[in-house]
């Protein structure tokens, strides 16, 4: 089971990190009573964290369980999906890329 976090391309790498993090705790808050979340937490709980553009992040919010995170310090714009724990998830999700930083630090 795992758990994907999708971060949209247009978020700074600066901000990724700790967005991910609250995608993280708030996916759990959400869907801690869930059978399949309960089930996560048992094992390693891994997670998979994608880069998307803004086609991609707007066909993931029709999946099912998730949750929409925004950032006030990017004028509240939806910049995050997280979504509950699973062990398969639609074909759209085998094409995401992994995240990584864009630039060099």
């Amino acid at each position: 089971m795992k758990m994907y976090i999708l971060l949209k391309a247009s978020v700074p790498d600066g901000f990724a990190p700790v967005i991910a993090a609250h995608a993280s705790l708030a996916c759990y808050k959400k869907y801690e009573d869930d059978a399949d979340m309960q089930q996560w937490m048992q094992g390693i709980f891994k997670k998979v964290v994608c880069k998307v553009n803004d086609k991609e992040f707007e066909n993931a919010k029709k999946e099912v369980k998730h949750v929409v995170l925004t950032e006030s310090a990017l004028d509240n714009q939806e910049v995050c999906i997280a979504f509950s724990p699973r062990t398969e998830y639609s074909k759209q999700f085998r094409f995401f890329k992994m995240w990584s930083p864009s630039s060099e630090v």
